[in-house]
């Protein structure tokens, strides 16, 4: 049921699908924004033309596996489940993402997300498989599709699907919001995400198209440790050494999400308690250097909340001179090979939802709208 383009077809579907030719494509690093509810969710013109406007080389989603809305594979098991084709696969909002993406020269990271019922005994989706070749094959049907040289099965014409060739293995493994942490009192979150991490990085491999770059981990910034707590969470480097002695080596980056813990710090200020902010992101760039060999460093999410949010905001004119610094400080960084800000446009939920957007929720640009655009690329 698959349909693939030569090599020479893949070539030019590439081409214009890349913000950066693969070959200098780390030779600086990749600006980025994720914002699901605008770029899969929204209004594709609009929300695309902004950021063609903002000069947005690379966009991060979140592809669901599974778990309502919007799961790829929500309601029954696949028959065919390393087929993009299968009936029991939807595809069509990332299919648009990808496309307008590509249309505007913007790379796409895509992150690999939540378990589907079927795939974990009916358990929540921040539950992990109860068998992992089921996420290995997910991942493989997704690269398949988004290889750059596929051309869905009910479209005319000879036009491929435009290449996505970064990936991410879940998001915040050591956040329970994201995945279940603990049973019977111990932490069992490294060693699931260890096969995490080496499903969704064997299933896109496995592909052999070659030029695909799978990071792991997409910690939180900090965590407890304690897991018998309410909310059990692990801090990152805590996290880091627990995954490593449970099997966790293959992957090309490091992911990391270096986020402020209180207002009044700025990029630059050192963190307390075993968090890990972009004040002290080279103690997780040599902890990962040493146990996972020295890698590019990814930095996934990062961004600083305004008005109206009451716990963390900070004034306009500081979330943009945050942003600027906060860049400097990456793209002097060694290693660290891109960087996403969270988010395009506030959330329209104050309580639940987050406002660290370069747009306020009616859409009127805050200062760090021209900081974003004026980075240097």
């Amino acid at each position: 049921m698959r349909r693939r383009i030569g090599v020479i077809g893949a070539v030019v579907v590439l081409a214009a699908g890349l913000a950066v030719p693969a070959a200098t494509a780390q030779a600086h690093m990749l600006v980025g924004i994720q914002d699901d509810a605008q770029t899969v969710y929204g209004n594709p013109t609009t929300t695309f033309a902004l950021l063609h406007q903002l000069r947005t080389q690379i966009i991060r989603i979140n592809l669901i596996w599974g778990g309502a809305p919007h799961g790829v594979a929500s309601d029954r098991r696949p028959a065919h489940p390393q087929d993009p084709a299968d009936p029991a696969y939807d595809w069509t909002l990332y299919d648009r993402a990808v496309r307008y993406a590509a249309q505007n020269g913007i790379q796409v990271l895509f992150t690999i997300l939540f378990t589907p019922k079927w795939a974990n005994g009916g358990a929540a989706r921040n539950v992990p498989p109860s068998n992992y070749n089921d996420l290995r094959n997910f991942a493989y049907a997704a690269a398949e599709r988004y290889s750059g040289r596929y051309i869905p099965v009910d479209e005319t014409g000879e036009t491929a699907l435009p290449a996505v060739k970064k990936w991410l293995a879940w998001n915040e493994p050591n956040n329970p919001i994201w995945l279940k942490q603990s049973s019977g009192g111990r932490f069992v979150s490294p060693k699931e995400y260890a096969k995490i991490c080496t499903a969704i990085y064997t299933g896109v491999h496995n592909t052999n198209f070659g030029g695909e770059q799978v990071a792991c981990g997409a910690t939180g910034p900090r965590g407890n440790n304690q897991a018998r707590s309410g909310r059990p969470s692990m801090s990152p480097l805590a996290f880091m050494r627990a995954a490593r002695k449970a099997g966790m080596r293959k992957m090309d980056a490091y992911a990391h999400h270096p986020y402020y813990g209180k207002p009044t710090e700025t990029p630059s200020s050192p963190p307390c308690c075993g968090a890990v902010t972009l004040g002290n992101i080279r103690s997780l760039i040599a902890l990962s250097n040493r146990l996972f060999g020295r890698k590019p460093i990814w930095i996934t999410e990062y961004g600083y909340q305004t008005r109206p949010d009451r716990l963390f905001a900070v004034s306009y004119g500081n979330q943009a001179r945050y942003l600027s610094q906060a860049y400097a400080i990456a793209r002097r960084t060694p290693q660290i090979a891109l960087m996403i800000w969270f988010m395009l446009k506030d959330d329209t939920n104050i309580g639940m939802g987050w406002q660290s957007g370069l747009l306020t929720a009616a859409g009127k640009k805050k200062p760090a709208f021209n900081a974003f655009r004026n980075l240097p690329h």
